[in-house]
């Protein structure tokens, strides 16, 4: 990892960059437009949104006006909850390419494990993956059951597993189970919210020993653990600065001391094996 156009290599054979952006939060129209154009001329090539976001018109109108080639970005989007089940997933990833104004997607996930319904979406995973609309298929917030489940009931294992991961989320069990079976773990909100995360002394100290942002430190920490990393943010000053993890590395033993954070603590309440929203 010496730049931020290097990418993991995904189990079918796709490339996929280390970092993107993330678009959570971001408004349609001109504030998610100017993030995604600053987040390219910058040298980004993956950007992450979803429908849930309501912001994939505006991503796709970006990613025209950039006049980046589309073979060399890498466009996620994510089924929500309400749309989930084989017929509607289908329905909903035709409203998704509308919106993005896309031929193709390269990377499609089931934003969260729905009992009862997310093998039926997976099925219409599956099938938009033989058809040729996604370069790649996987899922988000999957615990390691609902991992088993999908390959066990599926034909085609998932590719990538988001969740939210941090220093004080570290997710051991999912991360060993996707190393695993060679799932690409990828990080949400990988600085946590609030900012409590970077204000731990070993974050700060090593930001010292660096000359790095603690978010600077945390994000080379994520590369260093093989996940991959999608900050958000709609500052251009902060999308650069997000990107700029590549002059420096952390030695085993600081990222261990970083790991030894963990608490299992999650941004957001929820329980991820009874989703209800």
């Amino acid at each position: 990892m010496k730049n931020l156009a290097d990418c993991t290599t995904l189990h079918n054979g796709i490339k996929m960059p280390w970092v993107g952006l993330g678009v959570w939060q971001a408004k349609d129209g001109q504030e998610v437009e100017q993030a995604v154009r600053a987040a390219i001329e910058l040298g980004y090539r993956s950007i992450d949104t979803a429908a849930i976001y309501g912001n994939e018109v505006g991503v796709g109108a970006a990613i025209k006006d950039s006049g980046a080639k589309r073979e060399d970005l890498f466009i996620t989007t994510k089924v929500w909850n309400a749309r989930q089940g084989y017929e509607s997933t289908l329905a909903a990833f035709d409203e998704s390419m509308a919106k993005l104004g896309l031929e193709y997607l390269d990377l499609y996930l089931i934003h969260w494990a729905i009992a009862g319904k997310y093998n039926d979406t997976w099925r219409a995973l599956e099938k938009l993956y033989r058809d040729g609309r996604v370069r790649a298929i996987g899922v988000s917030n999957f615990q390691v059951e609902h991992l088993e489940d999908v390959m066990k009931n599926g034909t085609i294992k998932p590719m990538v597993n988001q969740v939210e991961f941090h220093p004080l989320l570290t997710e051991q069990p999912i991360y060993d189970f996707c190393k695993k079976e060679g799932i690409q773990m990828e990080a949400w909100s990988p600085l946590m919210r609030g900012g409590e995360l970077l204000t731990k002394p070993v974050i700060v100290e090593l930001s010292e020993k660096y000359g790095k942002t603690p978010a600077q430190i945390v994000l080379r920490w994520d590369l260093e653990k093989g996940v991959v990393t999608i900050p958000k943010s709609v500052h251009r000053e902060r999308i650069a600065e997000n990107a700029n993890l590549f002059d420096f590395s952390l030695t085993a033993d600081e990222v261990a001391r970083i790991d030894a954070l963990n608490e299992n603590k999650r941004s957001f309440e929820y329980d991820p094996y009874n989703v209800n929203f």
